[in-house]
């Protein structure tokens, strides 16, 4: 017959054994709103990569939970999800959240609680110089697109190019990069316009687009905004080409594009989810095909490397990670092979990969390089 203080050790053991094995991550991302595609693809690719290392037993035996709230891409939402995630979650780390007014927001947080933020899904130059000590970026810079865009547009003989830029400082960073690849190229823009991030005002954008006669529209936005201002411009007649950034690389926004999407260059950060000879892209196939036919976009392919950086700075931070081992442990990683992509970092460059490349969407709706 048991005692009952010996009863009160068992159910202590059992509840104690029910919490361990359990490495919380937090993310703070617009499940639904104007980024809500882009955003499900990236975080179903992380899910593929966590899920497949789960299966496996975790990480030393501990499986990862990726704690996910919903923060409609408003900033204000994200700064007090972030909060609750650090504060009440206790989550070890942030992870692939979007937008860079929402990263720029929850800085101070990181730096507070000593954080690190893994893989934000955003290029904005903010994250990269100076260096955070928190914040360790995976996918390339939104200037180092916008000049790889620019470059091919005047290698192609496009001399007459208008930019649209939403209000905020990613609008204001892939402006930046876009004035500099025009400068590179001895072009000046044809129109600059700044339009409102939550309520675009097509009505007087696009007819200023129309009377610059424009060649390209370089449209620098997220979801929804871009491809209704996509659709207003052709609505209006305009066959103008249309360039936009890694951020809308999904196939969810080409959905969204419709019959639209024809022609629309999208700038990516990872090779093409085709590309067979990269290992990681061979990988992430193959775990697609077992997991209820996920099909591999840029978006799904950004998650899937990103989760692999999270892992394996899990993984050297283990055993009992702690928020301190963890950016230790990123700091220490130099030239991790994530299967045909290094990735370093160290106390003085938190920038991640360096790639960048155009695709174009095909009549089939699937993005072509």
């Amino acid at each position: 017959m048991y005692s009952y203080r010996h009863w009160c050790a068992l159910v202590l053991a059992w509840i104690c054994a029910g919490a361990q094995g359990q490495i919380l991550i937090g993310q703070t991302v617009g499940l639904t709103g104007a980024v809500a595609a882009t955003v499900k693809e990236a975080r179903a690719g992380a899910m593929l990569y966590i899920d497949s290392v789960n299966a496996k037993g975790g990480v030393r035996g501990e499986k990862i939970e990726l704690v996910t709230l919903d923060d409609k891409f408003d900033p204000q939402r994200a700064v007090e999800n972030a909060r609750i995630l650090i504060e009440e979650k206790n989550v070890l780390a942030l992870f692939l959240n979007r937008g860079t007014p929402h990263t720029e927001a929850i800085m101070p947080l990181l730096a507070k609680y000593d954080v690190a933020l893994i893989a934000p899904s955003t290029g904005a130059m903010l994250l990269h110089k100076p260096v955070s000590r928190q914040i360790f970026n995976v996918r390339s810079s939104y200037q180092r697109e916008a000049r790889k865009a620019i470059a091919h547009l005047s290698t192609v003989g496009v001399t007459r190019i208008a930019v649209v830029h939403a209000d905020d400082s990613f609008g204001q960073d892939g402006l930046t990069g876009t004035l500099d690849g025009l400068s590179v190229a001895q072009l000046k823009p044809v129109a600059v316009l700044k339009i409102n991030r939550d309520k675009p005002d097509y009505a007087s954008v696009v007819p200023t687009l129309i009377k610059s006669e424009a060649q390209t529209v370089v449209w620098i936005g997220s979801g929804t905004a871009v491809t209704d201002g996509i659709k207003a411009l052709r609505a209006a007649g305009s066959s103008a080409q249309v360039v936009t950034f890694s951020n809308n690389a999904s196939a969810g926004f080409v959905k969204l594009l419709g019959d639209n999407s024809r022609g629309v260059i999208i700038t990516q950060v990872l090779p093409s989810e085709h590309a067979y000879s990269y290992a990681f892209i061979k990988e992430a196939n193959e775990l697609a095909r077992s997991h209820d036919n996920l099909e591999l976009s840029p978006a799904v392919l950004e998650g899937f490397v990103s989760a692999k950086v999270l892992v394996e700075a899990l993984r050297r931070a283990s055993p009992k990670p702690t928020r301190e081992k963890i950016i230790a442990a990123l700091n220490g990683m130099h030239r991790f092979d994530l299967g045909g992509l290094e990735v370093s970092y160290s106390p003085n460059n938190h920038t991640g990969l360096d790639f960048a490349d155009l695709s174009i969407v095909g009549a089939d709706g699937k993005f072509k390089r």
